[in-house]
Parts: C-alpha cells; structure tokens; sequence
C-alpha cells in the first residue's frame, strides 16, 4: 500500500518530520514499564508494524533518520537504512524517560496504581515528581530541547523521520507544537503511529498535519 500523502503537505514548509513510535516489544505485550534503562528487541509483530510503514512510506525521501540510543527503535526504521542507505543519527536526547524502579518489573495491582497515580500528578502540573530512582517531565522536556536543536541542525528541505518511545513522544510533541506539557496524555499513541508535523520559515512551532495514523497497519 503506498500513501497519497505528498512529500511536503505545503509548498511553503521549511522543515517536515514524521514522527513514530517504535514497534511493538514482548514488554508491551506483557505491558510491562520499559523506560530507558530495558534495551528490548522487537518481537514479531514489532517487526510486522517495521516492515508496513517502510512498505507505505518508502515512497518518500526521508533525510536523515534520527533514532533513540534503544535499539528497538533502530529495528523500526531498520528497512530504510537497509534497503535505501538513508542517513541516520542517534540521538540520546530521544531516549525514553527513566521510569526508576519500575523498569523492567513484572505489574502487580501496587505497582500499577504506583503507575496511574504518578501519571495523575503529572497532569495536574506536579512535572518535578518522578518515580523512585526515575526522572521528571521537566527532566525529561530539558533533555528533548538540546535533542531539537540537533535535529534541526540536520533537517533541510526533505523530510525527516524520527523514531522514539511512548512517553518521551508524549513530552516531545508538546515541545514541537508549544503544547503545555502537563497536558502530554492529550496525545495519544500507539506502536508505530505516525504524526506528520511541519514548520514554515515564519513559524515558531510546529503543527499537526497527521494525528497517531495507524491507517498503514491496516
């Protein structure tokens, strides 16, 4: 299936990023807190979501590919670097956010109701709270600003493509469009959806063409 999306979705934008997420890991099977300390492969269906995105957007001319230091985000746009020798840099800045102690740990009902309660002071504004050993939103969103400016050193007139985790989407998605950061859970996802963002040479920010699109997994 190839997209009818064009290149650039308007003539006048500088600078074009497709954003997704990785694809899918036996920990998000298992909904199990991977963080940016749990370096897991993609299991099948990972590599499944990899392969239908490159078939749907292989089409278009990304440069560069910009991925985490976690290797399931290289799996993910691994079809583009292969078999059409796109340029790819890694960015820590992209990295997950630190979830602490719950990396890596089995759920349990406490550690869940740990999980959706830190998720709740974050959307009333407490953005310095972490879980133990983890790192905050304000944390995390400074990090993501030094990782912008590496990306926009890089993106010229082609699109580029970006690849990193759930939560840090979140954070980095509010950073893009000036979107307030507490407010992050307003941007849904899922594996290997797509945001298309773009930036005119007059804008500040960047803004929404494609909203966490999964139409190419269909």
């Amino acid at each position: 299936m190839e997209s009818n999306l064009p290149q650039n979705s308007a003539s006048g934008a500088t600078k074009t990023i497709y954003l997704i997420r990785h694809g899918q890991t036996d920990f998000n099977k298992q909904g199990i807190v991977q963080g940016c300390g749990v370096d897991t492969d993609l299991n099948e269906t990972g590599h499944w979501q990899a392969r239908r995105f490159f078939e749907t957007y292989q089409h278009i001319d990304f440069d560069p590919v910009f991925v985490s230091r976690l290797k399931r985000t290289h799996q993910t746009v691994a079809p583009f670097i292969r078999h059409k020798n796109t340029s790819h840099f890694i960015v820590p800045e992209l990295d997950e956010i630190n979830w602490g102690i719950m990396e890596g740990a089995v759920p349990t009902e406490e550690s869940q109701s740990a999980f959706h309660r830190m998720v709740a002071a974050w959307r009333t504004g407490n953005l310095h709270t972490a879980v133990e050993g983890g790192e905050t939103p304000a944390e995390l969103f400074e990090r993501q600003k030094l990782g912008l400016q590496t990306l926009e050193k890089h993106i010229t007139e082609k699109p580029a493509l970006v690849c990193m985790h759930g939560r840090a989407m979140r954070s980095f998605l509010c950073l893009l469009t000036n979107h307030p950061l507490h407010l992050m859970d307003d941007f849904e996802h899922t594996n290997v959806c797509l945001y298309i963002l773009e930036k005119n040479s007059s804008d500040t920010h960047y803004r929404i063409m494609l909203n966490n699109c999964s139409a190419h997994l269909g």
